[in-house]
């Protein structure tokens, strides 16, 4: 019997289906040791020694490895093939060989791209040793991490407030959304005009728009207010007499090639795009493809591996792409030779492929029964990808023409159409913040040189020029690719730990900064310049590369690194005071005092105070004027139900809220937004209904109608059906990282739970 050890349970039915009795499948649940979560774990005294436990919540699994590994006469370790695959690897062996359970076993590393009964019986038959290289790598990152996060952190609670951290790659992604915002709030819009002809040739409109303006090229801004768009309107009106001329029609035809197949990145931006996905969804999504999915003969892998930056792909999927191509779309549709595509990455591994379906034949119609809507959309966007890439390229027939109104003026009109769509009629690739117009494929009528083409219309439209759009999820991870900050499988990690720690909101998909996410980018750029530096984050990304391939050691890194750091904890530590970093003078006096006010982080957010508290307490909304912060907002239509005094909206440390007028006399509150009533009988009393409310914070909460005489509150969304466990009343809609969305009991003690599709 052989052992073989995956990192996810879903794969352990599929591999061993694929490998046969002979083979136990055992999955590891993830990383199975971790540094200790104190301080300590890293010593750079004695040359970064690292302190390693077992994680708790997989000690069960653990033991339940070394319980079959008695029974077994060799261990295949087949977890994935990425860095951190790697060093899962090397940590249970190091564990399964403390516990000397490794004597007279065979031991082997397997690697496959992807979960196919080809793929594992050539990754079976072709081992290789475990490479410290890539395991080092992984130390190398752990480590530096660890060091940033315990050192940087604490110093961020004694400077601005407790609770915040600092991470080597998520403050430099930090920074670029702040940077974005500040540049948006210091852009000022100019204006300029454009002015277009609108014509007709046989019945069918088209326009052209205004390049020279007496006998000089327009340049944006030369049209600059409306009186001037008025009068060239009207000198070219006069010039025109109702007709433009056709001076020179040029034709051209432009080929447009596929996109390269998915790699991590790429996936996450055109699921962002296309679909809505984030990068975190994206991502759970893809592990259910490439773990496997019952098609109706037992679980399939219908992806290859979801974390890479290589662009290849095998021959054997080559071969398979273009013999369904001629198939389905015509020999004409391919390529004379297969297309190869070049990697960005100086670190994407040969073995490793792109991400494409494991099947071509495997179309995403014929798997619609078998996915989640989820997942049927994912599947369909990679497989469209993967096919396109190898099809022929499109062939687009441009045409422009110049017309002339008169000496010195010209328009020019441009038209495409698309002569062969090649691979165009399965996929097209999507861009970043696209302008209304971008793509439009506008037809022109046959245009002859020196004809008269009918004049209908001379229109000049203002426009304003625009700041630099907030982020997205998928224009952030084209950024941080861009700046080599993290790799392709952090990403999603980044964006999240951003949320969590609310340093940043996402609001229409875009990306803000919160008030604390600039002061702690403000502390980090002002005293940790280097290490939020974009080029400095990007040369650590690939020395840690380069330990991956053996081309440096991982230890002279880590000195490198701490001593620097270590100095610069230190002096910032007695250097700064927390007034530094949480107070922005402003050349304003206080209207109480006179003393000067700043800009101060409260624990609710920026406002501006007097410096002189607590001897003056004056304090403001920082975008708020005196007045409305002296003169509350009279309810209309409402009086006090206690004292039948108006209710007025004031602000407290939480924000808004609608008070008694009365105040101190009379201490009736009420929140702003009322609580909606979800419908849900309380499980508790059974007299009341579960109302979703906001906390002081702003956190979505479930609570019973009869508060405070019934307590009942709930985190999660609840719904009105029992527990096919224990019986309790309400189940509740629960989101994690690791499962997705489910049902779940709100009770401690029972465990059930179910999957939930996600819309």
């Amino acid at each position: 019997m052989k052992l073989v050890i995956v990192e996810s349970p879903a794969k352990c039915k599929t591999i061993k289906k694929y490998l046969g009795p002979e083979y136990e499948v055992l999955a590891s649940y993830g990383h199975v040791r971790d540094l200790v979560p104190k301080e300590g774990a890293v010593d750079p005294a004695n040359d970064f020694s690292m302190k390693y436990q077992v994680i708790e919540r997989n000690d069960r699994h653990v033991q339940a490895i070394a319980k079959a590994l008695k029974k077994s006469d060799a261990l295949l370790l087949a977890t994935d093939p990425d860095r951190e695959g790697e060093a899962i690897s090397w940590h249970l062996y190091e564990l399964l060989k403390n516990r000397k359970l490794l004597k007279d076993k065979e031991v082997q590393r397997v690697v496959f791209n992807e979960i196919t009964q080809k793929a594992l019986q050539e990754a079976v038959a072709k081992p290789r040793d475990l490479s410290m290289d890539l395991v080092n790598a992984q130390q190398a990152r752990r480590a530096l991490d660890y060091l940033v996060g315990f050192n940087l952190s604490p110093l961020l609670w004694k400077k601005i407030r407790r609770g915040l951290s600092a991470g080597r790659v998520q403050s430099p992604a930090l920074r670029m959304i702040v940077e974005r915002e500040e540049e948006i709030e210091a852009f000022v819009a100019r204006e300029y005009w454009t002015i277009e002809a609108d014509l007709t040739k046989q019945e069918q409109p088209f326009s052209a728009k205004l390049t020279h303006y007496q006998g000089a090229k327009l340049d944006q801004f030369d049209i600059n207010n409306g009186d001037a768009a008025a009068a060239a309107e009207q000198q070219l009106l006069t010039a025109a007499g109702g007709k433009l001329t056709v001076e020179k029609v040029q034709k051209k035809q432009r080929k447009r090639n596929p996109a390269a197949p998915f790699t991590t990145s790429t996936l996450q931006q055109e699921a962002a795009r296309k679909l809505g996905f984030t990068a975190q969804r994206t991502m759970r999504t893809a592990q259910q493809l490439y773990e496997g999915i019952d098609t109706g003969s037992g679980a399939t892998g219908l992806i290859t591996y979801m974390r890479t930056d290589s662009v290849n792909l095998s021959d054997d999927a080559i071969a398979e792409l273009r013999e369904f191509i001629i198939g389905q779309y015509g020999a004409d549709q391919l390529p004379k030779q297969p297309r190869s595509f070049k990697t960005k990455s100086k670190n994407a591994q040969e073995a490793h492929e792109a991400i494409r379906t494991t099947s071509v034949q495997r179309t995403p119609e014929s798997l619609l029964n078998h996915l989640t809507k989820d997942q049927y959309r994912l599947y369909e966007l990679i497989w469209k990808r993967t096919v396109a890439c190898q099809m022929i390229h499109a062939t687009i027939d441009t045409v422009s023409a110049d017309l002339s109104c008169g000496e010195g003026n010209n328009f020019r009109a441009n038209g495409s159409t698309v002569a062969n769509p090649g691979f165009m009629a399965v996929y097209m690739e999507s861009v970043d913040d696209a302008k209304k117009g971008d793509g439009d494929e506008k037809l022109l009528p046959p245009l002859k040189e020196g004809e008269q083409i009918t004049l209908n219309k001379i229109r000049p439209e203002q426009h304003f020029t625009e700041p630099p759009p907030r982020y997205g999820e998928a224009s952030l991870v084209k950024a941080l690719e861009e700046h080599g900050i993290g790799r392709p499988s952090t990403y999603a990690s980044i964006i999240s730990t951003l949320q969590d720690r609310e340093y940043v909101q996402l609001e229409k998909k875009r990306f803000h900064p919160t008030d604390v996410g600039r002061v702690v980018n403000k502390f980090l750029t002002q005293y940790f310049t280097r290490y939020v530096d974009y080029d400095f984050t990007a040369r650590l990304e690939d020395e840690l590369d380069a330990i991956s391939r053996g081309e440096q050691e991982w230890i002279p890194l880590l000195r490198q690194f701490w001593a620097p750091f270590k100095e610069r904890i230190d002096h910032t530590q007695e250097n700064v005071k927390r007034s530094d970093v949480t107070h922005e003078a402003l050349d304003e006096a206080c209207p109480t005092c006179g003393k000067p006010l700043s800009i101060r982080l409260g624990r609710h957010g920026r406002f501006i105070g007097c410096t002189n508290y607590p001897e003056c307490d004056y304090t403001r909304d920082l975008n708020g004027d005196k007045k409305e912060q002296e003169e509350p907002t009279i309810v209309e239509g409402r009086k006090c139900p206690e004292c039948q005094s108006d209710l007025v909206i004031k602000r407290g440390k939480y924000g808004k809220f609608i008070g008694c007028s009365n105040y101190p006399s009379c201490r009736h509150i009420e929140p702003l937004e009322k609580p909606e009533d979800t419908g849900v009988d309380c499980p508790k009393c059974g007299k009341g209904t579960l109302m979703k409310r906001k906390s002081r914070r702003g956190k979505i909460f479930y609570s019973c109608s009869t508060y405070p005489e019934c307590d009942y509150a709930t985190w999660n969304e609840p719904i009105a059906e029992p527990c096919p466990s224990c019986g309790w009343p309400v189940l509740t809609i629960k989101t994690t990282k690791r499962k997705g969305t489910e049902k779940v009991c709100p009770q401690k003690e029972c465990s059930y739970s179910e999957p939930v599709e996600e819309s």
